[in-house]
């Protein structure tokens, strides 16, 4: 069995770090904790209206030299070409948004210069019913009306190699991930499963771990990003027999 990772994930409105908990900037910690972290992976996600900007290139430039852990980006990626900017600012990753996958030949061409494992696509969920979720666009403001493992299924198809799922409703609320939703998505889709969305404490990452199937759980709000907290999270993991990388 693969060990599980712990993924750090980073939102940015015009370079500046933001907490999705009441959506508040974080000034602190954009640049001055990543030397001893024991993350196995990081997400950075631009949200700024400006894409591309000189300043978040130069974020992913400093991480990418700084931080010695796989890099996935992601923030406006609407063609190959922007995903050439991107790679070539030192991305390892892509993470592309909902709203790509109508559009399959972005993927095609992507998945066919840099391989499918370069490619994470994300899905923003949301609840609609006990047992029901659709995929959000534009931030969550748009419902694309289908279900998170249709669009999956249909994304993995275009080249994709991995799957984001992000639950809207349980973001930055620290209650906890939407293990009901995760549960159903990764049952159906055949790829690693990144989950993301409302992670408060460690007892909810044991809870996805062993409540899922999936291969990764991706938090913000709850870790400080210092070293500690990482080494925290795993030893309270393996204490209760996950299998989790060092």
């Amino acid at each position: 069995m693969l060990k599980k990772r712990i993924i750090i994930s980073l939102t940015f409105l015009d370079g500046v770090l933001f907490r999705t908990k009441n959506f508040k900037p974080d000034y602190r910690y954009t640049k001055n904790f990543i030397d001893l972290w024991s993350i196995d992976e990081l997400l950075m996600i631009d949200i700024s209206k400006q894409k591309f900007s000189k300043k978040y290139l130069s974020l992913i430039n400093f991480f990418s030299k700084n931080c010695f852990v796989p890099i996935s980006v992601g923030g406006g990626i609407n063609s190959i070409q922007d995903a050439d900017v991107y790679f070539k600012s030192g991305a390892d990753k892509i993470i592309l948004g909902p709203g790509t996958i109508s559009n399959s030949d972005i993927t095609k061409e992507i998945s066919m210069k840099y391989g499918k494992q370069s490619i994470i696509q994300a899905l923003d969920c949301k609840r609609i019913s006990d047992e029901n979720y659709d995929v959000y666009s534009e931030s969550g403001k748009k419902s694309l009306n289908t279900s998170p493992v249709s669009l999956g299924k249909k994304a993995l198809s275009n080249g994709a190699g991995e799957i984001l799922i992000n639950s809207i409703d349980n973001d930055g609320s620290l209650l906890g991930y939407d293990i009901k939703l995760i549960k159903k998505s990764s049952q159906q889709l055949d790829c690693p499963i990144i989950a993301l969305g409302g992670a408060g404490n460690w007892n909810h990452l044991l809870e996805l771990f062993k409540e899922t199937n999936i291969s990764a759980a991706s938090t913000q709000n709850i870790f400080h990003f210092t070293e500690q907290s990482i080494i925290s999270a795993k030893n309270y993991l393996k204490n209760h027999e996950i299998k989790i990388r060092n």
